[in-house]
């Protein structure tokens, strides 16, 4: 048993480490970045970042064990409960090479599995991709036909992001002189599979018959590939979805009223389960959590989070004033973090505020936080005078996989419609949602549109309707649209209205 004292001597004592969780995902850490508080003497917080976010759980034990950290941890309320290990990190071209490998031992997993799974399969070659050796490439061989494979080897990428890879992949092998390859095969675990199909079947016929997603069965013994049906878009509206629990009319709490009155015009407040979060321009800087009747606060931006206290009340009004001095159109250091982060929330909350800077047409729904999809992009939910839904999808820098992002967003929310949920839900203040399919407004800076938008754009089944919305580049200072066009024809592309 380490002591925490112990602890934070054995934690300094290493400049580098790399944080390896239950699930087996890892994230490299410098020793700032994990902290220790002792709240008494039986309550030990540790936090530490990794690629979910923030964490800040109570330490239950540690011990030092082969080289490494052990430290058992539980979230809030002892809800969740894993051992997590600290490995000081090796320098960094031993620790890419043992990556390296690690990834190409799973993409051969992936090889024997089609060599097992298919019968009369001869393997071609086997690589990780030249980008990032995130995916696994295979080709392989079946009756003198050549077929590409693709495969995650981190268990971490989202299915919008391998799809995208894969028709990238599959257009330059289709394009080859010598030994063309039309179709793609994209292994994939359980989950990740169950996602690639619904995405899938949001594609044009074209595309749909390309691309075949097969499960990885781990169930059975030995493991095999199952190859998943292609689904039709009108099957997605079989499946179930689940009501909405909205709250009615969420009121502030007394902390939370007085955060927003330091600067009521840039500050608001987003509710969850959880509580307030409070951001500034869409930068969260204070969370308010009532817990045992009492509320509670703590301030920071990003990584550093502190509990606010009698004694340190002042650097609320601290931290206010250096976010109205840097994060600002005008701000005298635009390097600033305050400044460069999240800036697809800042643009949020422009529009949040007056959804009409983008298209005077349209009614924000008061509660669209309800319906993010994730925690890693910004989506708008609006209704357009005529009654049409409208899901929004904001980016500021250009990403390949906002056509899929989008995509997806609208399925559920277009679910949602045909099951009229959202009607019962009275979301626009008794307005009434029109029978027709969903929109999808995809909104950025002019020069922010990934230059492959419109190959990802034609892909899409014609049921999805898109217009692309280009602002100015100094949107920060004021919403401009400059141009308003719809993807109409997927033959003509885009189109001016």
């Amino acid at each position: 048993m380490v002591t925490p004292n112990e602890l934070s001597e054995l934690i300094a004592a290493y400049p580098e480490w790399l944080l390896v969780r239950e699930s087996g995902k890892s994230f490299a850490l410098i020793s700032d970045e994990i902290e220790l508080s002792v709240e008494n003497e039986d309550r030990t917080l540790v936090s530490f970042v990794d690629d979910s976010g923030f964490h800040s759980w109570r330490l239950n034990g540690s011990k030092f064990h082969e080289g490494a950290i052990e430290l058992d941890v539980a979230g809030p309320f002892a809800r969740k409960r894993e051992t997590i290990r600290l490995v000081p990190r090796e320098s960094a071209s031993v620790l890419a090479a043992a990556v390296e490998l690690a990834r190409l031992e799973k993409a051969n997993e992936a090889a024997r599995f089609i060599e097992s799974s298919i019968a009369s399969t001869k393997i071609i070659r086997v690589d990780l991709n030249a980008e990032n050796g995130r995916l696994g490439q295979i080709i392989f061989e079946r009756d003198k036909k050549r077929t590409a494979a693709l495969t995650d080897v981190t268990s971490s990428l989202t299915a919008e992001s391998i799809l995208t890879a894969s028709m990238m992949w599959l257009e330059k092998l289709a394009a080859r002189s010598k030994n063309p390859i039309s179709d793609v095969l994209i292994i994939a675990e359980t989950r990740q599979a169950k996602s690639l199909q619904k995405l899938l079947a949001l594609l044009n016929n074209r595309w749909r018959s390309k691309i075949t997603i097969a499960e990885i069965a781990r169930r059975k013994d030995p493991p095999v590939l199952v190859e998943l049906a292609a689904r039709k878009i009108s099957q997605l509206w079989r499946e179930k979805t689940k009501k909405l629990a909205l709250p009615r009319d969420p009121q502030p709490s007394g902390l939370a009223t007085h955060l927003v009155n330091l600067a009521p015009g840039q500050v608001d407040i987003v509710y969850s389960k959880q509580g307030e979060t409070l951001r500034y321009l869409g930068l969260p800087f204070a969370r308010v959590r009532t817990l045992l009747g009492k509320e509670k606060a703590w301030l920071g931006v990003n990584r550093s989070r502190r509990a606010l206290t009698q004694e340190n009340l002042n650097e609320v009004c601290e931290l206010v004033s250096d976010l109205g001095k840097y994060r600002s159109p005008t701000s005298e250091n635009p390097r600033h973090e305050y400044y460069r982060t999240s800036p697809e929330a800042w643009l949020e909350s422009i529009l949040r505020r007056d959804i009409r800077k983008l298209d005077a047409n349209l009614i924000l729904s008061p509660i669209y936080n309800q319906f993010r999809t994730s925690n890693d992009k910004i989506d708008l939910l609006a209704l357009r005078r005529d009654g049409r839904l409208v899901v929004i999808e904001l980016k500021t820098q250009p990403d390949r996989e906002m056509i899929f992002q989008a995509a997806d967003y609208w399925r559920k929310i277009e679910l949602q419609r045909r099951r009229g949920i959202l009607q019962e839900a009275d979301l626009f203040e008794g307005r009434e949602i029109l029978d027709r399919p969903v929109l999808v407004y995809l909104v950025a800076p002019a020069l922010s549109f990934h230059r492959d938008y419109e190959f990802f754009a034609r892909s899409l089944a014609p049921e999805i309707e898109l217009w692309r919305f280009e602002l100015h580049e100094n949107w920060r200072a004021e919403i401009k649209v400059l141009a308003r066009r719809e993807f109409r024809d997927q033959l003509t592309g885009l189109t001016n209205l």
